[in-house]
C-alpha cells in the first residue's frame, strides 16, 4: 500500500523514517504558507486602512479603538429606541439665556468681524467631491453622484447656502434627519445615529473649508 502523491509504501523497510520525514516536509510546508498567508493579511490591512484614511479618518480611529466584532445578543428593542429618540426630537427646546450669555457678548464686542462670506458654485464642487457616491443621508434621499454629476445644480445650491447665510437662518430642510431604527453594530443595543439631510452636510463642508482656507 503506497500514499498518494509520494513515494512512500508500508511495505518499504525504513517506513517509520520516509513518514517521519514526510511528516517533517509537510510542516515545514504548512509553516511557510503560514508565513505567507500573515504577511498577506498584514498587507491587506494596512492597504485597507491606509484607502480609509484617505476617505475617513473618524471611521478608522475608531476601528482601530473599537475592534469590530460581529456579536449575537439581542438586538436594540424598537420600542425603546423610537421612545429615546422621540423624547430627543419632539420636545420643544428651551434655550439657556442665562447671564453668562451677557458676559460672552461683552467679551465678544471686540472682536473684528469676519468677512464676509461668498459661497460660489466651485465650492459646492469641491463639497461634493469627496463625498461618498450612493449614501443618501437626507430626507431628499437624493445621492451624492447626482450632486457631483449635475453641475447645473451647483450654482442654484450656492445661491440657496448664499441666502441662509445672508439671512441668518436655515430652512428646516437643512436641520430636519432620519433616524435609522437599525443597529450600527450587530448584537449590540446600542442606540442608532441619526444622520442629517445631505444639504446639510454639504452645507457645513462649504462653511469648514472657507474658516480654513
Amino acid at each position: 500500500m503506497a500514499f498518494a502523491g509520494t513515494n512512500v509504501s508500508l511495505s518499504q523497510p525504513d517506513i517509520t523514517q520516509k513518514l517521519t520525514e514526510r511528516i517533517d516536509d509537510l510542516k515545514q510546508r504548512i509553516a511557510a504558507w503560514e508565513k505567507r498567508i500573515r504577511r498577506y493579511t498584514e498587507r491587506s490591512t494596512r492597504f485597507n486602512q491606509n484607502r480609509l484614511f484617505q476617505s475617513d479618518q473618524k471611521r478608522l480611529y475608531e476601528s482601530l479603538e473599537r475592534p469590530m466584532v460581529s456579536g449575537t445578543g439581542p438586538a436594540p428593542n424598537q420600542a425603546d429606541t423610537v421612545a429615546f429618540w422621540r423624547g430627543l426630537w419632539s420636545e420643544p427646546v428651551n434655550h439657556s439665556e442665562g447671564p453668562w450669555t451677557e458676559v460672552v457678548a461683552s467679551q465678544c464686542a471686540g472682536i473684528t468681524p469676519m468677512d464676509p462670506v461668498i459661497i460660489t458654485p466651485d465650492d459646492v464642487a469641491e463639497a461634493v467631491r469627496r463625498a461618498p457616491n450612493w449614501k443618501s443621508p437626507g430626507l431628499d434621499g437624493l445621492h451624492h453622484y447626482w450632486l457631483k454629476g449635475f453641475m447645473v445644480c451647483h450654482s442654484v445650491l450656492a445661491r440657496q447656502f448664499q441666502e441662509a447665510l445672508n439671512q441668518k437662518s436655515l430652512p428646516s430642510l437643512f436641520i430636519t434627519g432620519i433616524t435609522h431604527l437599525v443597529p450600527k453594530f450587530q448584537g449590540t443595543k446600542q442606540i442608532p445615529p441619526h444622520h442629517v439631510s445631505t444639504d446639510h452636510i454639504q452645507d457645513t463642508n462649504i462653511h469648514f473649508e472657507r474658516e480654513n482656507h
